[in-house]
């Protein structure tokens, strides 16, 4: 199996979503070792000279100016790990934590941190032996970074809080003795090092973006369908209009949706049935277009935030300086991923406007509800029910957190950046979207039926053509919820963006 080599410094999302969701394992690079043994040798030296220094020999927080001995330093890591443990909810997801676990090991390999190797080591032992520590969803303000996930994360490396090990539930130290990992005691800044972060809303964060790159691609194939279905008129997407406004994320789309169409005999002319088609159709460059765009440069941001060091106090030991500063703020992590909520829930409210183009026979030419046999049966009416109600879901969920702050630690710590609330958020947003594609997709594959399926583009009819392997065209009423799960999967594990993909044999943009 492939392995991850961590470096503190070139982590990406792709290698993120390896470790998380396909197992891969990690290793730390030798240059980072090098790096965190000076770090932490230099933290030792404070330490032994018993200099004040804020999280080595001071307490947290508003707790900064009480002076801590040098024979309580490693009581005053564990006291910090069993206190800020204060997760509620319920857990994050495996794939996650896996996450979570290999981007603080990717954090403390910058070298900044001051952390011992052995414990670093430690943590890469619980992601290749599959010890996954419970970590509550709820309880962190994303500053001072997450405080209250991370420390049960670090509970399970002290033998303590719960874990998954191999996927099955149990107690943090029976995980640990299974695995065959003896627990650490941690010692000088060893605590704070491993909670001082944003590795949880990043994780979040970068498992969500990865989704909303495929999301994004099988909105254009759901679109592309309801083109057909309706008979849309293809002069929209000609390149020379997106050129002129010079948008790349418009240009791209407009370029995945003629690839998609080619060749089809359902697309129309400009003039020929109508002269323009409602903006649903017509703005698919547009609107999928600036979601594009946004999704791009959330990537860019998340993929910086991924290889940052986030701790406090930072250690400099070649300047022989540590400096107590304020990497630990979510801020640029909250903002970019309420900008993302928006534009996934764009995506969404476009596509649920074209499955009510679909299913009202006063905005088409097919029949009503899409029902061969309307009245006595009711057809696809209700699909548009639930997809309207996820889009109005969505409308309350694209609120932005970061907007929010609390103030904490008796006023130490007066602004928060709510970062991790808006990555959680974020999530339940992109499911929605997931959803209402799936919808679209499945809508519009029956609207098909109703068309000669034959004349169909070349991307289009792979994609019908695997659609109907599953799905035959609905003559009369039937349970509809599990079919609709069906889609929702398809869309999830980019089922159809890969039949697409490899009918083109390249990626679409």
């Amino acid at each position: 199996m492939n392995k991850v080599s961590i470096d503190g410094r070139s982590l990406t999302i792709k290698s993120i979503v390896n470790i998380a969701r396909n197992n891969y394992p990690v290793s730390i690079c030798e240059d980072a070792k090098e790096r965190v043994n000076k770090a932490q040798m230099y933290v030792k030296k404070l330490v032994d000279a018993n200099k004040v220094v804020y999280g080595i020999t001071t307490g947290f927080g508003k707790f900064s100016d009480v002076h801590i001995g040098k024979d309580d330093t490693e009581a005053l890591q564990r006291n910090l790990i069993i206190s800020h443990a204060c997760g509620m909810g319920e857990p994050l997801s495996i794939e996650t934590v896996r996450a979570i676990m290999a981007m603080r090991v990717n954090a403390l390999a910058k070298g900044n941190s001051g952390i011992r190797l052995s414990t670093m080591q430690t943590l890469v032992d619980m992601i290749n032996k599959n010890v996954v520590p419970i970590i509550y969803e709820k309880g962190s303000l994303g500053a001072s970074g997450d405080l209250a996930p991370l420390s049960m994360m670090v509970l399970v490396m002290i033998g303590l809080g719960e874990a998954y090990y191999n996927g099955e539930r149990m107690s943090g130290l029976d995980a640990m003795k299974k695995a065959g990992i003896t627990p650490i005691v941690l010692t000088s800044k060893e605590g704070l090092s491993l909670i001082n972060g944003t590795q949880v809303m990043t994780a979040i964060s970068a498992l969500c973006l990865y989704d909303s790159v495929n999301v994004l691609k099988s909105a254009d194939i759901s679109s592309s369908l309801s083109m057909e279905a309706l008979q849309g008129i293809i002069d929209a997407f000609d390149s020379k209009v997106h050129e002129v406004r010079g948008h790349s994320g418009q240009i791209k789309t407009a370029l995945n949706m003629k690839k998609l169409v080619e060749g089809s005999g359902l697309i129309t002319k400009q003039g020929e049935l109508r002269v323009q088609d409602a903006y649903s159709l017509r703005c698919i460059s547009q609107v999928h277009g600036a979601s594009r765009d946004s999704i791009e440069y959330v990537y860019s941001v998340v993929e910086r935030e991924i290889n940052a060091a986030t701790d406090n106090p930072l250690i400099f030991p070649d300047e022989d300086e540590v400096i107590s500063a304020g990497n630990f703020h979510g801020q640029p992590i909250a903002l970019v991923m309420d900008f993302l909520a928006i534009a996934l829930a764009e995506l969404a409210n476009i596509s649920e406007r074209r499955l009510e183009r679909l299913v009202n026979h006063q905005l088409n030419d097919l029949p009503a509800f899409l029902s061969p046999n309307g009245g006595l049966h009711s057809g696809f009416m209700i699909v548009q029910y639930a997809a309207a109600s996820m889009v109005s879901e969505n409308k309350v969920l694209a609120h932005p957190a970061s907007v929010d702050s609390i103030t904490s630690s008796a006023n130490q710590e007066d602004h928060v950046s709510m970062g991790t609330t808006a990555a959680r958020k974020c999530r339940w947003v992109l499911d929605n979207v997931q959803k209402v594609i799936a919808l679209e997709t499945f809508t519009a594959s029956q609207a098909i039926g109703f068309r000669d399926s034959s004349k169909l583009g070349k991307c289009t009819s792979k994609v019908y053509a695997r659609i109907r392997e599953e799905i035959k065209f609905i003559e009369e009423d039937v349970v509809m919820y599990d079919k609709m799960a069906m889609f929702d999967k398809w869309i999830k594990d980019a089922v159809l963006v890969e039949v697409v993909e490899t009918e083109l044999g390249e990626s679409l943009q």
